[in-house]
């Protein structure tokens, strides 16, 4: 099961070279840049680890350091999924304008994110780690699409 999280999620992953043209192209729109890493990448886990801390304020003849730091990350995690994030100033806040996954475990835990609808509209969410990818033919959970019970 492969993480679709992030710009370029659904792309091959990203050689160096191409992610080192990603970074320069935050860099040139004057973005953050910062380095993060997890080794649980369910879709509601919105904080992840820091490698180091962001900088700011970085000039494109900089990207190299960045690269650097990616790198020394992927050695010190191969195991973890790490991303790099980058953030747009430019109204006063930082926001989130590019993010993407530059390492992956070699082999991703399956799982599965359930959405249970309750009454008044209210949804609950349960997640199933180390679950088939794909369910058995014929196998149904109950629920339709749009995650209103089918009893």
């Amino acid at each position: 099961m492969r993480i679709t999280q992030g710009t370029f999620s659904y792309l091959q992953d990203l050689t160096d070279e191409q992610i080192e043209a990603q970074i320069l192209y935050a860099l040139d729109h004057h973005w953050a840049v910062s380095i993060e890493y997890t080794d649980d990448p369910h879709p509601r886990n919105a904080y992840w680890e820091l490698w180091g801390l962001p900088v700011f304020d970085t000039k494109p003849e900089d990207v190299g350091n960045i690269m650097r730091e990616v790198r020394a990350a992927k050695e010190a995690f191969p195991e973890h999924y790490i991303k790099v994030i980058a953030y747009d100033p430019t109204r006063g806040r930082q926001t989130t304008a590019l993010a993407f996954i530059v390492n992956r475990p070699a082999v991703e835990k399956p799982f599965k994110l359930e959405r249970i609808q309750g009454p008044g509209r209210t949804h609950r969410f349960w997640f199933t780690q180390g679950v088939p990818a794909v369910p058995a033919i014929g196998a149904t959970n109950g629920a339709s699409s749009n995650g209103a019970s089918e009893a």
